[in-house]
């Protein structure tokens, strides 16, 4: 059972459902420490005035609000509790909307809802009722000195709550869009073409961190005294125009259903052996010496 993070209740109306907050995401990284070179001892965190150089005793550390250019305003706990507003310890839900009407741009971060002892009953009631009607309750709650919005779904029998960005924190696009450029007709029906080639169904198990599992390889051959080497980047001619670059763009992406189909599945599934096999077949230089990535890069590359 993973640990609460928060707990309150989710309320409408009348209605109350204790529950508690879990992180519902459980991310897959390396985590890298700083040491010293010379003895492997971890390097320190030390929390130094920069005035003074010296260190500070956690009890004289306090939080400070800079109101303006070296004026700061010092805040204590109870200065925090004073500002309670709706949501400090609960969900309270403001409106249901279709959740398909949220652009994806506004979510920010996804946590799971579970029951708190004695709130299953209250729970199930708002879980089925939610299930049926299709909608997502928009929500506020304070958490981490922060009144936050929140999307409240059901994924899999269980109450999500998609932590929400405001408006005004997503920024305007006018000074980014591209300018006006005229397409013509046939680069743009090559395009909807490429696109179409790469249209499939939404498989999320599909898509792997090789970046990843290339640097844990590379950590297990380091531990065991082996000499990394990197291999050259493979350099991409550059497509003469844009035609010809959507052309050839759709010729190796049929290129790459026929090899799927034929040999067993994208390349990045394939075991090392059995890339550094296709890549010897293809007369791939310096395969040897390539990680899995760099492999299926070249082989992607040649086809």
């Amino acid at each position: 059972m993973p640990r609460a993070i928060w707990s309150g209740s989710i309320s409408f109306g009348l209605v109350n459902v204790p529950v508690r907050l879990y992180g519902a995401v459980s991310e897959h990284k390396l985590r890298f420490h700083f040491v010293h070179e010379k003895d492997s001892s971890p390097i320190g965190y030390e929390k130094i005035c920069k005035k003074e150089g010296k260190p500070v005793p956690d009890d004289e550390i306090v939080k400070a609000f800079e109101f303006e250019k070296g004026e700061y305003v010092f805040m204590q706990d109870e200065d925090f509790r004073a500002a309670r507003v709706e949501g400090y310890k609960t969900i309270d839900i403001l409106d249901f909307v279709p959740y398909e009407d949220i652009d994806p741009i506004y979510f920010s971060h996804t946590y799971y809802l579970g029951p708190d002892r004695g709130a299953e009953k209250t729970y199930s009631l708002l879980v089925k009722a939610m299930e049926g009607s299709e909608l997502a309750g928009i929500a506020k709650f304070v958490m981490r000195d922060r009144q936050n919005l929140g999307a409240l779904r059901i994924r899999d029998g269980v109450i999500t709550l998609e932590q929400l960005y405001y408006a005004d924190e997503i920024r305007d696009i006018d000074e980014i869009k591209a300018s006006r450029s005229r397409v013509s007709s046939k680069e743009l029906k090559m395009a909807e073409r490429l696109i179409e080639s790469f249209t499939t169904d939404w498989r999320p198990e599909k898509y792997k961190d090789t970046y990843r599992d290339e640097l844990y390889a590379i950590i297990r051959a380091k531990r065991k005294g082996k000499e990394i080497h990197a291999a050259p980047d493979v350099e991409e001619e550059a497509p003469t125009d844009l035609l010809t670059a959507l052309r050839e763009s759709i010729e190796r992406s049929r290129g790459s259903v026929r090899a799927g189909t034929s040999r067993g599945g994208d390349l990045a599934d394939l075991s090392k052996q059995e890339l550094d096999q296709r890549a010897k077949a293809a007369g791939i230089e310096g395969r040897s010496k390539m990680t899995k990535a760099e492999l299926v890069r070249a082989l992607r590359h040649a086809a």
